[in-house]
């Protein structure tokens, strides 16, 4: 049986509440100082705490075409530019018809259909933009970024709901090794801040109701957690095969040395209690990588700040890292990005290895007595050889990655 060819991450591109782009926000991760602010007053439902990206000029980042775009598409381009400068690389100078690209959304362009149904509701359906369809359609990021990039090779679009950046990392890395492509562009995009989806959460129970002091809200595995806040992004990486990066000197920025993914089978929105599909997702990605629990120096969670979720993580983890493996959850500063959590925590798990730190999990003071695991509520100096980031979604979707050091 021929080997796997090893796959590595040589561009990396951010844009959250914590910055546009990879340096600004691992200033704000690595020293754990939450962007939360209040968004939309939602009422009786008690929660207006979000984590916007601000000071992000579509028109200036991405010129006239911007307003072609929905929000989501607009964070996903701007992440990918990075990303693919990042590498190196150059559209003009590749065959596009060996790249990929791989992208994780949950709802689109939701953005756009909000604004587009106020308008058909006030002023009729002649008031409609024509460009709604193509502007919110789930597959757009996939497409736009095809033809900014001039990328013709495989083009996927995956809705793992929370784990959609982790499987496009996955699906990507798996393209690679199967010689589909020779670059793959990969990660997940989210704008869904509108009040139609906040307050769908909201009336869920999901959301935090910390309105009164918003840079304290989300607090993954404190006791006093009583939910997630809500956030927008985008996070992608350029992922090639380690003999075709060495061979153009590309900068290595880590390797994807293994991916899981399992399903609950269990509920649509509640994780298994006991943390079996998470396990499973773990014990997967660890298998692919040729690696046991105790290779795992640090792992970059899930850690939504949600009572069930933070639980079921804690118990999934013990029981297949153990006790010693270093934790964190960067959602106590970017709050929760949705599709694009497990993109944008990879490269975080990425940076802690380049620069031998733990992020703290922000806001955590008093640990759930229920979560025993080695949380870091300060910054730490660890050195780090291979790192794991975990993520899960609604309709019980895992999905785990194992991060190695160039």
């Amino acid at each position: 049986m021929t080997a796997r060819p090893d796959v590595v991450i040589t561009g990396r591109g951010v844009v959250t509440s914590a910055g546009t782009g990879v340096d600004d926000n691992w200033k704000r991760v690595s020293a754990g100082e939450p962007t939360a602010v209040l968004g939309p007053d939602l009422g009786v439902l008690g929660t207006q705490v979000i984590c916007p990206v601000r000071d992000f000029d579509a028109p200036a980042l991405l010129g006239h075409d911007a307003r072609r775009l929905d929000r989501y598409s607009q964070l996903g381009l701007v992440a990918a530019t990075e990303a693919v400068g990042d590498a190196g690389l150059r559209s003009d100078e590749w065959d596009g018809s060996r790249v990929a690209i791989v992208m994780g959304v949950s709802v689109g362009g939701v953005e756009t259909l909000t604004a587009q149904h106020v308008a058909l509701l006030q002023r009729g359906p002649a008031a409609t933009s024509p460009l709604t369809m193509p502007m919110s359609l789930v597959n757009m990021i996939s497409g736009q970024l095809a033809i900014h990039l001039r990328a013709t090779g495989p083009n996927l679009t995956v809705s793992t709901a929370c784990a959609s950046g982790a499987t496009a990392i996955g699906t990507a890395r798996q393209l690679l090794q199967a010689d589909a492509c020779d670059i793959a562009i990969a990660g997940a995009a989210d704008a869904s801040l509108v009040p139609l989806i906040l307050a769908a959460f909201a009336r869920m129970g999901a959301l935090t109701k910390r309105s009164a002091d918003p840079l304290r809200a989300s607090r993954p595995f404190d006791r006093d957690r009583d939910g997630f806040a809500a956030a927008e992004g985008a996070a992608v990486v350029v992922l090639e095969r380690e003999n075709d990066a060495r061979a153009r000197r590309a900068s290595i920025r880590g390797r994807v040395l293994g991916y899981g993914a399992s399903a609950d089978a269990h509920h649509v929105t509640s994780p298994h209690p006991d943390g079996v599909g998470a396990q499973a997702a773990i014990r997967a990605a660890l298998a692919d990588a040729g690696l046991t629990g105790a290779d795992v120096d640090h792992l970059n969670a899930h850690g939504t700040s949600t009572k069930l979720n933070d639980q079921a993580e804690a118990k999934a983890v013990r029981s297949v890292l153990g006790d010693e493996v270093s934790v964190c959850s960067t959602k106590g500063v970017t709050g929760h990005l949705l599709a694009a959590a497990g993109a944008a925590e990879a490269i975080y798990a990425s940076l802690s290895i380049e620069h031998g730190l733990v992020p703290p999990t922000a806001n955590l003071e008093h640990v759930d007595p229920e979560i025993d695991l080695d949380l870091a509520p300060v910054p730490r100096q660890q050195s780090i050889d291979v790192a794991m980031s975990t993520s899960f979604g609604f309709g019980g979707q895992n999905a785990a990655l194992v991060i190695g050091a160039p």
